[in-house]
């Protein structure tokens, strides 16, 4: 080996290989992999967007064009050229191919719900840890600044329960008004973000009452393993401009409100990029699979609430 020659094993090569970018392939080529996935990577120095696969090949080219990248035709040639693979594709879809990038040995970043079902929740989540792979959920509020101070706010008080809402026209029309949205969507959809939001603010929910209408609107009254009781309402079928999203904590003499529609940035995008470079160099994430697991399990217990 030469002076300039970059070290192949030990200590070194291993500080080397962490200070590299962080090779990520997008899986999808939808709106979401097109408006964030496919750009934050791409535009990132601390990664490199290795390629895009997708169901769809010709919008897999299109996709990996704009970006300056390769449209792979088949997974696992990507699966091959990257370290980290991103989902942007339906629950359902993303569940069998996260568990054949999971068993490729490479990390992955999931959207919410990571599932359409309990069931494939928990397959992937085992495959995962099978795996032993990072894993790490697009749970957009949770890496916003704003959000991270909220909850520390939160954590200096004494809340006596709490109150959350996400309302958008989406249901109505548009690029997300796709199958699996509008088939009781919007609880699927819109839900994992309250859900985790007042999870994370008042203690993990324990149990769900679940009532409403899934074409409409959609209320949720959740028992938080703290003692605690909050409220979530939830609609994809109002057209308000802009879409109205947000937390409320109380507590004896205070209320500490969150407009969670106004602190999604580019920061934001930086930080979960940022994150999911460490979970896929050995960092556990608190958003991991196991977290995907705990909504789901929340989710399906309020749809069974509705059903019944």
């Amino acid at each position: 080996m030469t002076e300039q020659d970059p070290p192949t094993d030990g200590p070194l090569a291993d500080a080397a290989a962490a200070q590299a970018p962080l090779r990520v392939g997008v899986v999808g080529a939808g709106p979401w992999a097109q408006f964030v996935h496919a750009p934050m990577f791409a535009h990132d120095r601390r990664t490199d967007l290795t390629g895009v696969w997708a169901r769809r090949s010709v919008a897999a080219s299109e996709l990996a064009a704009a970006h300056d990248t390769t449209a792979f035709d088949d997974l696992d040639e990507m699966l091959d050229a990257c370290e980290a693979v991103a989902f942007a594709v339906p629950p359902d879809v993303q569940v069998d191919l996260a568990i054949t990038a999971a068993q490729a040995g490479k990390a992955v970043l999931l959207e919410k719900p990571i599932a359409l079902e309990l069931g494939g929740a928990r397959r992937l989540t085992d495959a995962i840890d099978e795996a032993g792979v990072g894993s790490q959920i697009v749970l957009t509020w949770r890496y916003a600044e704003a959000f991270r101070s909220f909850l520390v706010a939160v954590a200096r008080t004494a809340p006596i329960g709490g109150r959350g809402h996400f309302i958008s026209g989406a249901g109505l029309g548009g690029p997300f008004a796709t199958p699996w949205r509008l088939d009781g969507g919007m609880l699927l959809d819109l839900g994992p973000h309250v859900i985790d939001a007042l999870d994370a603010a008042l203690g993990p929910v324990v149990a769900v009452r679940a009532h409403g209408d899934l074409d409409r609107w959609v209320g949720l009254l959740l028992e938080h393993e703290s003692g605690l009781v909050s409220e979530a309402s939830i609609s994809n079928r109002s057209n308000v401009e802009p879409s109205r999203s947000g937390l409320e904590i109380y507590t004896a003499d205070a209320v500490l409100d969150l407009d969670a529609g106004a602190i999604v940035s580019g920061t934001t995008l930086k930080t979960i990029v940022g994150d999911f470079i460490d979970t896929a160099r050995g960092t556990p994430h608190a958003l991991d699979v196991h977290h995907g697991l705990h909504l789901q399990g929340i989710l399906a217990a309020a749809l069974a609430d509705l059903d019944g």
